[in-house]
């Protein structure tokens, strides 16, 4: 049997190069070039590129709880965006609520029946939506912002200022979320959407910090950003294209869930009567108003209490099923 020729044993591709100087590119980039690519573009070969979303977006397609709880954020979305697309009332229109219709049960015609101001609840529930959301949306915003980028700073520049900080947000742990939100709402006075917001954001920034910063610690002394930053590449480079990409998903994660979570601490608040205040539409005010009626009328607690547990659940399920597809661990 004759000998390969010497083209033979060295025309032969080595997976991760396709040329002089590849190797060391694809070094560069390790994981995180692959995530900054995120959209699993065809290469040069027309084979898509493996990344971490590309296979987490493959998973969540496949996954029943996903599918379940993306329709219902979805839904509750359309809901507070829209709420005329499900109802004809107008809760905040003069003569809405007649008290000849106090507490009527549930029919045909007002399928979730009238409260103790003979205001229809299926109304005041589709309009309620919207400040519960807004809480959720603004206050989850807030918090991966701040504490986002607090944390990539913290992690990446070091020094005394993460020293500082990370003092800070040990003070901030020691102050539960809601019990903290019920000192400062009752200070505050008269709440309303986005005063719960800043306030909840105010208190739960820390988490978020805490998380972004040690998935920088985790990644900036990997091999790729080393051999980044020995070919020359910039600060902002190698933070937006290698360092954020692999740290920011336990930040979605957390996130998500954690959306859920602001809705019922807003409804909890709004229960006390320290957050958002009449005439403004809550599920939690809903709820404080149905309280003392609840065993001659349960509808009136019943129905806003289901749906503002149906949310929760829903971000609850998006959060978990985002956290099963972008763990490594889990696959």
């Amino acid at each position: 049997m004759s000998e390969p020729t010497k083209s033979e044993n060295t025309g032969a591709a080595i997976p991760g190069q396709s040329g002089s100087g590849s190797g060391s590119g694809a070094a560069a980039g390790g994981p995180a070039a692959a995530t900054a690519k995120g959209s699993g573009a065809p290469d040069a070969g027309g084979e898509r590129v493996a990344s971490l979303w590309t296979d987490a977006w493959t998973d969540l397609r496949r996954s029943p709880l996903f599918l379940i709880g993306g329709f219902l954020v979805l839904f509750m979305v359309v809901l507070a965006v829209a709420p005329q697309l499900f109802t004809d009332g107008d809760p905040r229109a003069g003569g809405f609520c007649n008290l000849a219709d106090s507490l009527k049960r549930p029919s045909g015609s007002h399928w979730f029946g009238f409260d103790v101001q003979g205001c229809d609840i299926y109304t005041r529930t589709i309009w309620g939506a919207r400040n519960s959301i807004i809480v959720g949306m603004v206050t989850t915003t807030l918090v991966v912002l701040v504490g986002g980028t607090l944390g990539l700073w913290a992690g990446w520049i070091g020094g005394i200022g993460d020293s500082v900080l990370s003092r800070v947000t040990e003070i901030f742990f020691a102050i539960p979320l809601l019990l903290g939100g019920m000192l400062i709402m009752s200070t505050w006075g008269e709440g309303n959407a986005w005063t719960v917001s800043a306030v909840m954001a105010v208190l739960g920034w820390p988490q978020i910090y805490r998380l972004m910063r040690s998935a920088v610690l985790a990644n900036k002394h990997n091999d790729y950003v080393v051999a980044a930053r020995a070919l020359g590449a910039g600060t902002g480079r190698i933070v937006g294209r290698h360092i954020l990409p692999n740290a920011v998903a336990p930040v979605i994660v957390v996130s998500t869930i954690n959306l859920g979570v602001y809705i019922g601490a807003e409804a909890a608040l709004s229960y006390l009567g320290i957050g958002i205040q009449s005439p403004a539409i809550s599920w939690g005010l809903m709820i404080s108003d149905a309280q003392a009626r609840f065993l001659n009328a349960p509808h009136v607690l019943l129905f806003p209490a289901a749906v503002l547990s149906v949310t929760v659940l829903a971000f609850i399920m998006l959060g978990d099923a985002v956290r099963d597809a972008l763990d490594p661990k889990l696959r």
